[in-house]
């Protein structure tokens, strides 16, 4: 059969609803009973374009035939243009073209002869005809609604119970019987559409599908690829709720100090990243598990987004392991790696977009899917905070098997939903699921993930005779009336979608004349309402950063680099008038200098001398965003007693001036700190010893500089001819040895910043009008 594949820049993936002559088993159950539940709730209307009508009419045209018209035979017709000289040659209509009169009087037809078949040769089903595709029967979505799953209202079973729901029997290699989620005649309609393409070029069918696909012009943007524009599509009919999540009340979930966490599983190359990292621009930390080689995540192809936030982890033996997620260690592995960097609460939300080719055995891909399903499910599961969200691709949804996962995620998650994106091909099977605000009761269904997992590991050998068909009874599924409904609205809807879509291939692999006229209207609209700039995708060019410095730091603004500070004498102390207004913090041995990010490990130095010269950084692997512009120190750190003790640099970031191309300089220090304390934590990656860390120095208020104090202790250091050195602890237990303190203003005069004992917040007071101010004046701020 022909390979309607999603996207070529993704693994290749196609519709599964069997072969085209499968023969379907009648219904297990009484076909009444359905009929009468999905009777409560009508299918909603399907779009050609492959949309769910938000008003859940009845669909007037569920026959994809009904979209297809012909012209009639007429002869065709010679131009007015061409008439008029064939007039003037002598020639008369009726007549033919010889001396007199004689031979062919009607028009020789442009050639029907398709791409490099062979002459003659004709495709049974899709020779060359004159029909029409009746694009007034579509409906171009652009405002996409999705239906939820009625949430679960019953208790969690205990592990042991769900143990028993476990169904082992002979493994199957056909999937024509499961019909117990969709009707005969929709399966019907899909193979049917399917069949005539199996002769047929596998170039010549996307010519016609990426003509007739209304949305096909979208493609991915700026981005690495599609599946990036997938999941901006899906993020923003959401409400933003991957990258902007929110509680139920509509707080936010993430806090101005706190970074965005996600998850990205089984989805090399990485596009769905790269759409996360781009729209949260440094406030965001991505962690990924995905199979080495091939299917690797191709960070340097991060464009938009910066890769620098990201870090890909393969299970055991971190980024030396293989990514397998089947393997029950390299997800025990991964969670744990998660959980360590993200405070122990997890991610906000987890994406997958696993899939892998099955050519040769499409009819069968649900099935042999069934662990890549269960697998992405379990990893989500056990990384994910109380109140996260899940994405997941999937494509058929008919086994009780695969069904049963969505009733086990319908249990532990607030909300659940089966939706395709119009950025998802219309014409193959893909579709995702979307949970919504995980519960804290997923203890013993992660557990039964877990237990099935290993069941699977043994089953899923080509040896094995034998697979686990069911996780969930039959029974069970079938008499809870609002998912059994849902479940087969949703098969049963996508099933049309696909149907429709496939016959417009057809009819545009018939006629080559066809083309879909509303593409770029379509593109324009879905591009402004999920709010991404119709821009052209650009590689970064040779990094400059002389020029790069000059963009940031007009001419008139650089000599502030320039700038020495000045020592603390007893002459000069006269002029720290108020302590609240200063911060200090500690130096240690090394040069001070500034640090320019060009991308990845593009990062050059600068000493603040007075010609401004950058020069790539050396000795030091350090990775920074682009138009990334920092003040640091490199500083000689101890860590370990004695014969243990080992010496490493560590570049202290002081201040911050540009962060992704984020101009801070205009926010007070504090904010500023607040920034770069996340932005640094982002760019830690304990998989990467090969790079030098960055590390925030703590800073203390300058009337409470006795803390630094406390810090202070003589040790045995290397290479002290054994005499104890005064040395400064780090909250990260390393320490240094200090050679001076820092004073840096933060409050510029005449406001000073004091503390209400009332309320217990900061406040800003004007010395001069006596004016005082809960919310920082941007005339206080002392800017760098």
């Amino acid at each position: 059969m022909s390979a309607l594949t999603d996207s070529e820049d993704e693994a290749e993936q196609r519709p599964s609803f069997g072969t085209p002559t499968a023969m379907v088993a009648p219904f297990t159950y009484n076909p009444g009973e359905m009929m009468k539940a999905v009777g409560k709730r009508p299918y909603s209307s399907i779009s050609a374009a492959g949309d769910a009508n938000a008003k859940g009419g009845t669909m007037l045209a569920h026959n994809p035939a009904e979209f297809v018209r012909r012209r009639g035979e007429d002869p065709v017709e010679m131009s007015e243009k061409a008439r008029k000289m064939m007039v003037k040659m002598g020639h008369k209509e009726g007549t033919g073209l010889g001396k007199h009169g004689q031979g062919r009087t009607q028009i020789v037809e442009a050639s029907t002869q398709r791409g490099r078949r062979g002459l003659g040769m004709t495709v049974a089903g899709l020779e060359p005809s004159n029909v029409e595709w009746d694009f007034s029967k579509e409906e171009i979505i652009i405002d996409e609604v999705i239906e939820w799953l009625p949430p679960y209202t019953g208790s969690v079973p205990s592990l042991e119970e769900m143990e028993t729901w476990k169904v082992v029997g002979p493994k199957k290699r056909e999937i024509d019987d499961e019909v117990h989620f969709c009707s005969k005649e929709s399966l019907d309609m899909v193979l049917n559409g399917k069949s005539v393409f199996d002769m047929l070029e596998s170039e010549e069918m996307r010519r016609a599908r990426t003509r007739s696909n209304p949305y096909e012009t979208i493609r991915g943007a700026f981005f690495l690829n599609r599946a990036a524009m997938k999941m901006a599509n899906m993020d923003a009919i959401l409400d933003f709720m991957f990258t902007n999540p929110k509680h139920p009340t509509g707080e936010p979930q993430v806090g101005p100090d706190e970074l965005l966490y996600f998850a990205d599983v089984c989805a090399g190359p990485g596009g769905f990243s790269e759409y996360v990292l781009w729209r949260k621009k440094g406030e965001s930390k991505g962690f990924g598990l995905t199979l080495k080689g091939s299917n690797d995540f191709k960070l340097e192809d991060f464009f938009a987004g910066p890769p620098e936030m990201f870090e890909p982890h393969y299970g055991v033996n971190g980024l030396h392991g293989d990514g397998d997620i089947f393997n029950p260690k390299n997800q025990e592995a991964f969670a744990k790696f998660v959980l360590e960097n993200t405070d122990n609460l997890g991610v906000h939300f987890v994406m997958a977009d696993g899939g892998f080719s099955v050519e040769g055995q499409e009819n069968i891909q649900e099935i042999l899917s069934k662990q890549l399903y269960l697998c992405q499910f379990l990893v989500a599961v056990s990384i994910l905070r109380p109140g996260g969200h899940f994405v997941c691709k999937l494509f058929d949804m008919f086994t009780p098997f695969s069904v049963g996962l969505v009733y086990l995620m319908n249990m532990i998650f607030d909300k659940v939903a089966l939706f395709k994106p119009v950025t998802s091909r219309p014409a193959n099977s893909e579709r995702y699921i979307v949970c919504k605000y995980m519960k804290n009761n997923k203890e013993a269904v992660q557990k039964y993930m877990q237990s099935i997992n290993v069941d699977l590991c043994r089953y899923m050998s080509t040896v094995s005779q034998q697979d686990l068909l069911h996780i969930v009874p039959l029974k069970m599924m079938l008499d809870d009336e609002p998912f059994f409904t849902y479940m087969v609205n949703s098969n049963e809807q996508l099933a049309k979608i696909q149907a429709i879509n496939l016959k417009k291939i057809e009819i545009f692999t018939k006629n080559s004349t066809l083309h879909e006229s509303r593409q770029s209207e379509v593109r324009r609209k879905c591009l402004e309402k999920w709010k991404i700039p119709d821009e052209v995708r650009t590689a970064p060019g040779r990094p400059d950063p002389s020029a790069l410095f000059r963009k940031l730091i007009p001419e008139g603004y650089q000599e502030v680099f320039q700038q020495k500070g000045e020592a603390l004498t007893l002459s000069t102390l006269h002029k720290i008038k108020c302590l609240t207004s200063y911060s200090c913090l500690v130096r240690g041995e090394g040069p001070k200098f500034y640090l320019l990010g060009c991308g990845r490990t593009n990062v050059f130095k600068w000493d603040g001398g007075s010609n401004v010269k950058w020069q790539r950084l050396d000795g030091n692997k350090i990775e920074l965003p682009n138009r990334t512009l920092l003040e640091v120190q490199a500083v000689f750190e101890l860590r370990g007693e004695g014969k243990g003790q080992h010496r490493q640099t560590a570049i202290h970031v002081i201040d911050a001036y540009f962060l992704c191309g984020e101009d801070v300089r205009s926010l007070s220090f504090e904010k500023r700190q607040q920034k770069l304390h996340k932005f640094v934590k982002a760019l830690r990656k304990p998989t990467r010893t090969d790079l030098t860390q960055l590390h925030c120095p703590e800073i203390f208020p300058l009337e409470k500089v006795d803390q630094i104090f406390d810090r202070l202790d003589m040790r045995l250091v290397k290479n002290s001819t054994n005499k104890p050195r005064l040395c400064y602890t780090t909250d990260s237990r390393n320490f240094f040895h200090p050679t001076g303190m820092v004073i840096i203003q933060t409050v510029k005069e005449p406001w000073i910043r004091g503390h209400s004992k009332s309320t217990g917040l900061d406040y800003w007071y004007n010395i001069h009008t006596r004016r005082s101010l809960y919310e920082c004046p941007a005339e206080s701020i002392a800017t760098v």
